[in-house]
Parts: structure tokens; C-alpha cells; sequence
């Protein structure tokens, strides 16, 4: 074929109408992210719940073998942590300890049942959705959270996420994010939200400059993710984060909330 043949060829192929899997996805409405935002919120919250509550009760010292896992759910007056186990026959859980937050997020007070209240509603159910979500995610090489929350009538959402284990390192990615029946006994739904885990540049570097703001690409989604905005809220100082997406740049302010980029 000569050149001016092979030419033609080419321009014919680029007068062809793309593919629609060209297309860029479309432009999110300002609902899907402040569910978004909604989420990541609330993430954190439960996040926060647990580590204070974890702490208050630890410092009673529960003999082992009490504590096996821990719930949190959040109520009008704030975050009440529950603490304890499946029962021999596992149709219910039994509450030894229950953190209830007394005043800002870092103070719980701590309440210690014996004999153990058993507990045959959202606390088993909340336990047998993790359990579930664990066994799906599988084994990992770093320690992970993991989370329950209201999913509205659908049922509940697990998290699974990195744990931040060195002090000002804040570690994102690698997570995971399950829809389960409200009985707790099934996966309706698994979104991979990261591929994989990294690190956060800390806010103040040791030279004592300070960044503006952090910046990650999305591969997996077109969306900001739930537990991006759970970076944005647990990272001290906090700063914005910019998230590339879908052919975006969003921009998570330190609120939470998101916006866009120009």
C-alpha cells in the first residue's frame, strides 16, 4: 500500500464515529456527591467512636476472652459502642461492655453488664455482616478496620480499610465497601473503592514547610470514594484532597464536602 493510500485509510478510519465506550462518563450531580460526602462523614465518625470508646473501655481491663469485636452506631445524642460476642449457638450477641459518648467524640462512659446483655437485633446483625465481608475480603499483609453502617431499607454497609498503624502516617486504598441484606446473612453488592494501599504525604513536613493539599488518580471508579473523604476528615492537620476521576478533578474540602475542579 503506498503512502497516499495508507493516508486515506487513516483519515477515513478518524472520520468514523467513536466507540461508546469513548465517551467520558457523565458529569455527577451535586446529590450523588453529597451522598458521597454523606458517607464519608459518617465513616469517620464511626471511626473516631471506636478508637475513644476502645480506649475507655481498655482502661477498665475486661478479662479475656470478653471482647471479641466491637460495634458502634450512631444515636440523637451521639455514638454508643457495644462490646462483646456471639453467644455458644450464634443468634445473639452478648454485650459485656457499652461505651456510650458523654460530650465531645474522645470521652465515653462505660458500662459493664454482668451477667452479659444479649443482644438479638442490630448488634447481631452488625456481626454476622462483618463476619460475612471479612471472609469475602480475605486475608491481608497490614492491619485493617472495618466498619458497619446503615445502608437506608437495602441493608447495611461493611467497610474494610487500612488502619493507620505509625503516628501522622495515614494510610488509603485497598478497600472495600459491601452491601448486606438486612439480615446480615448475605453480599448484595461489593465495590472495590481502591486498588492499592498508600500512603498519605503528611500535612507538615519535618523542614517545617507545609503542604496545601493531597492528590490522588482514581483507576477503579469515576467517583470520589466514601473513604476519601474519610482521608480528608481523619488526617491532622487537615487539608484538601484532590481526586482525579472520571475524566474530573474533584476537590474534597476539609469539610467533607465536594466540589468539581475548573
Amino acid at each position: 500500500m503506498n503512502r497516499f493510500r495508507l493516508t486515506s485509510v487513516l483519515l477515513a478510519l478518524a472520520l468514523l464515529p467513536l466507540p461508546a465506550w469513548s465517551k467520558s462518563p457523565p458529569t455527577p450531580s451535586d446529590k450523588d456527591l453529597a451522598e458521597i460526602t454523606a458517607r464519608g462523614i459518617l465513616l469517620a465518625g464511626y471511626d473516631q467512636a471506636a478508637w475513644h470508646a476502645t480506649d475507655a473501655v481498655q482502661a477498665t481491663h475486661p478479662p479475656d476472652g470478653k471482647v471479641q469485636r466491637y460495634i458502634a452506631r450512631k444515636t440523637a445524642t451521639g455514638w454508643i459502642v457495644d462490646f462483646g460476642r456471639f453467644n455458644p449457638s450464634n443468634d445473639g450477641f452478648l454485650v459485656a461492655y457499652e461505651a456510650t459518648q458523654t460530650g465531645d467524640t474522645t470521652r465515653f462512659e462505660v458500662t459493664r453488664f454482668d451477667p452479659e446483655r444479649q443482644d438479638a437485633d442490630f448488634d447481631l446483625v452488625a456481626a454476622k455482616a462483618m463476619d460475612l465481608a471479612r471472609k469475602d475480603f480475605g486475608g491481608a499483609n497490614r492491619p485493617y478496620n472495618i466498619a458497619v453502617l446503615p445502608a437506608g431499607p437495602e441493608g447495611l454497609f461493611v467497610y474494610l480499610y487500612p488502619a493507620q498503624v505509625k503516628s501522622g502516617v495515614y494510610p488509603y486504598g485497598g478497600d472495600a465497601r459491601y452491601l448486606i441484606s438486612p439480615d446480615g446473612a448475605s453480599i448484595l453488592a461489593k465495590r472495590q473503592m481502591h486498588k492499592s494501599v498508600l500512603e498519605s504525604i503528611p500535612a507538615n513536613l519535618p523542614s517545617g514547610a507545609k503542604v496545601a493539599s493531597g492528590y490522588h488518580n482514581h483507576v477503579l471508579t469515576d467517583l470520589p470514594e466514601d473513604t476519601d473523604v474519610f482521608l480528608v476528615l481523619t488526617r491532622q492537620p487537615r487539608i484538601p484532597e484532590y481526586v482525579g476521576a472520571g475524566g474530573h478533578i474533584f476537590v474534597i474540602a476539609t469539610d467533607g464536602t465536594i466540589k468539581i475542579g475548573k
